[in-house]
């Protein structure tokens, strides 16, 4: 057996490794055969806004921790639910909100852009007090379900994790935040954490990381919970590449390691 068969072997075993390939085909073939239930849901903002969010449910007896699984800058895309999905089967209710509900031609959503380039012009477009206003909508909806019991996190990637980082800020509601990636708040902000916040960050990625030093002092100072850990032999979108097909082992190693810690961190809440 080849090493690189051997840590497939290992990452699927560990509940780790989301997808046989990053290829759109894939992923919705890997959805579709989930035997989780998933639904899309409406969520309505303070604003009467309405939000299109999918939550997937996992099989267990008890009320469950909930996640709010904030997309990257590509939208809520399939891989997004994938990633929901995959939290489901380690125990917890997932909901990923499309957050561009609403923006798109004919009032869609993500879906309904024309191309990726215009998916990202109107993510840059969104306001701050719009995604946080949407995301407390969504907090109080899975917050609310029977199935939920009073633990609610956050998290996100790339762009989504900007979000995790400032919704954070704004909330003391949640019970923890998981940024894959994203860019910090602004260090004053720092103090205004309420619950944890636990930081993955790639290697090669020091338009991100370029921070997270300023960033863990501030939350020291302010004796405020900011645990960030960088992976080795990994850049951006690490968690997302280590998926793919034709991930390399350090990618595949830091997506592994990543899983494990996050699934862990979840569970300790």
């Amino acid at each position: 057996m080849t090493l690189r068969n051997a840590l497939m072997l290992s990452l699927v075993a560990t509940g780790v490794f989301l997808a046989g390939n990053a290829g759109a085909d894939s992923t919705k073939s890997e959805l579709e055969k989930s035997p989780r239930h998933g639904e899309w849901v409406k969520v309505t903002a303070a604003d009467a806004h309405v939000v299109n969010a999918f939550v997937v449910y996992p099989e267990v007896k008890k009320p469950a921790t909930a996640i709010i699984v904030i997309h990257e800058i590509f939208g809520l895309t399939d891989w997004i639910r994938l990633v929901a999905d995959r939290l489901a089967a380690e125990g917890f209710v997932a909901i990923c909100p499309d957050l561009l509900s609403g923006m798109g031609p004919d009032g869609g959503g993500t879906e309904s852009f024309a191309s990726g380039d215009d998916v990202r012009r109107a993510i840059r477009d969104l306001s701050p007090d719009r995604v946080t206003a949407e995301l407390d909508a969504v907090l109080k909806y899975v917050s609310e379900l029977p199935s939920t019991n009073e633990k609610v996190a956050v998290s996100g990637f790339c762009w989504g994790g900007k979000q995790t980082f400032s919704y954070a800020v704004h909330s003391d509601e949640i019970v923890g935040a998981f940024v894959f990636y994203g860019a910090e708040p602004p260090a004053e902000d720092i103090p205004k954490l309420s619950a944890p916040v636990y930081g993955f960050y790639g290697e090669s990625d020091n338009r991100i990381n370029a921070t997270i030093d300023a960033t863990k002092a501030a939350a020291d100072a302010a004796n405020v919970t900011y645990e960030p850990v960088i992976y080795e032999g990994v850049g951006h979108a690490f968690l997302r590449r280590g998926m793919a097909e034709n991930a390399n082992e350090a990618q595949q190693s830091a997506t592994k390691a990543a899983w494990k810690r996050w699934v862990s961190l979840l569970q300790g809440l």
